[in-house]
């Protein structure tokens, strides 16, 4: 069974994966700021991997202002990947994005691409999973997407998953072989993105309206048709929208 360090574990991803992996017999630890390790100021994190045979990063920026997003993951993964030259890791996950390897002009999405080209080039066996957006995210795009009652939103086609089906995909990553390469992970529907959010407010009850504006930015830039969904190959999980929204009701 192998020692697993998983940053960012006592998040929404992070603690699903800790779980899985620690029902499958493995050692696996969450990592975080609020359990002492924190990959910006390097504290904690010499300690933490000494000795893991894996480090899984499912870590997120707590600000997605564009200089702050793309301080958090270059610093982070920097500290990341010295702590684990150092301890003799054996493979490096990260989770990412769908999309991020094609042309896009999404602050969010550059960030990630800088953390992803920092794995590549490090000489870590590595193994990189692009998800495409969580179900659970459903709510928060409506509210940045809104004015007034009116949720205002491109056509742009989404293949949601849920976070649970994420964390699957990331606990089998885990425990595989290095890919040193792309995974990429979706759900079974694809939509486009003003649909998906009006279903997911219909059935919430959430009294706004949902227009589609081809020119509605996401995350503040616009999007093409299908910058959002997965290519051909992609592990397609089973978990329907019309199955997921009834089990996870808005936090109050």
């Amino acid at each position: 069974m192998a020692t697993i360090v998983v940053i960012g574990g006592t998040g929404l991803i992070g603690s699903k994966v800790v779980a899985k992996l620690q029902r499958h017999g493995h050692d696996a630890v969450a990592a975080a700021p609020n359990t002492g390790v924190d990959t910006i100021t390097g504290e904690g994190v010499a300690e933490a991997l000494a000795g893991a045979d894996v480090v899984v990063d499912v870590s997120n920026s707590p600000s997605f202002e564009e200089s702050a997003v793309l301080e958090f993951f270059t610093t982070s993964t920097r500290n990341l990947i010295a702590a684990e030259e150092e301890a003799g890791v054996g493979h490096h996950v990260a989770l990412t994005i769908v999309g991020t390897n094609r042309p896009q002009h999404i602050p969010y999405f550059r960030a990630k691409v800088a953390q992803e080209n920092l794995i590549r080039e490090s000489g870590l066996p590595y193994s990189l999973v692009h998800a495409t957006q969580f179900f659970e995210f459903v709510g928060s795009i409506a509210d940045i997407s809104t004015d007034g009652d009116t949720v205002r939103l491109p056509g742009a086609l989404v293949q949601p998953i849920a976070a649970e089906d994420v964390a699957t995909a990331i606990a089998r990553t885990a425990v595989g072989e290095p890919v040193n390469g792309d995974i990429e992970i979706a759900g079974p529907e694809q939509f486009g993105m003003d649909e998906w959010v009006r279903r997911g407010l219909a059935f919430r009850r959430d009294p706004r309206t949902v227009v589609r504006d081809d020119g509605a930015p996401y995350y503040g830039a616009t999007v093409d048709e299908r910058t959002l969904v997965p290519v051909d190959g992609a592990q397609l999980f089973q978990t329907r929208l019309d199955e997921w929204l009834p089990a996870n009701p808005p936090r109050a």
